[in-house]
Formats: C-alpha cells, structure tokens, sequence
C-alpha cells in the first residue's frame, strides 16, 4: 500500500472518530488540521494554537510500519485530546481520567506512550539556551526557549524569580 493510501486511511479514521464524538456527545467539536510530519520517536501529537484550528501532527515513519496499531491505538489517542478539551476545558491534564473516559468510548487504550520499534526514527537534537535568575544559571532546550520569546514565563524552582536568557554563554545541542 503506498504512503498516500495509508495517509487517507488515518484522516478517514480521524473524521470517523471525530464524527461518532459528535453523535455520541451531542458536542460541536473544531475542525482540525492533520499534517504528517512529526519526526523522532513521538507518534503523534496535537498543538492548540491560540488562534486557528487544533493541529494533530502524525509521524509518517511510525504510521507506515505499524500501519494498524497506528490506525487503532495512535489516532484515537490524538482524537482523544482534542475531544477531551471540548468536552471538559483546556485545564484538564493531558493524559488524566477525562483523557482516558474518551479513549474508553472510542474502544482503545488509555495508555500514554506507544511501544512502536523507533529505531529507524530519527531523534532530533534540541538546541540549549543558558539562562540565569537569581540564584542561578538553567540550561532550557529550544522548545522552553522559543516558548518564552512568544511570551510564557519560567519561573526558577528554588527562588521563584523569572529565568532570564543569558544571550553571552555559549550554546550547546542536546
């Protein structure tokens, strides 16, 4: 089967989840988009931008060598997110009992983390930041970083002060 079949396969399941979330909830639920170009060791993922639709990100690697476990287990799992915040607000943790309640209804498990074979997954290697507070300096990968250039504040766990880039330390990768 070529990657574009496989690809409208998991959109089809995608829209089938989502319609029978309707019908069972009685909720109007976003439209998402669904793109295919998650990298690394990460199945799938789901971002809920400010603005704009809900994203759910798959990984095209993990989803053409485990075709049906990925239909079965992967794409309920990312469905799941999106309806759970409908259904009960974007405070809910992620991975918690209302997350879990939806998997139920859609027949699949409730399991967190996959157990697909990543090994031909290419992991990405995350630039480190140097950043200081008041009583000491913190290394922050690109995604802390880039998180507090659009505005989210990280706050040291021993002071409690707001963590300041450092833009004179040197830059690692991870």
């Amino acid at each position: 089967m070529s990657d574009k079949a496989i690809f409208s396969l998991a959109r089809s399941k995608t829209q089938k989840l989502f319609n029978q979330a309707r019908r069972h909830y009685g909720i109007a639920l976003p439209e998402v988009e669904i793109e295919f170009n998650l990298r690394g060791k990460s199945a799938g993922v789901v971002r809920f931008p400010e603005a704009g639709k809900p994203i759910i990100r798959y990984n095209s690697l993990l989803l053409c060598e485990n075709r049906e476990t990925f239909l079965a287990q992967t794409v309920p799992h990312e469905v799941a997110h999106v309806v759970a915040r409908a259904l009960f607000g974007p405070l809910i943790s992620p991975h918690g009992m209302e997350w879990k309640s939806v998997m139920h209804f859609f027949g699949a498990e409730g399991r967190r983390c996959h157990q697909y074979d990543t090994s031909r997954a290419m992991a990405r290697r995350l630039r480190l930041f140097n950043y200081r507070c008041d009583c000491s300096e913190h290394t922050l990968t690109s995604i802390r970083h880039n998180r507090i250039r659009t505005g989210q504040i990280y706050c040291c766990r021993s002071c409690g002060q707001p963590v300041r880039f450092n833009s004179t330390a040197s830059r690692r990768r991870a």
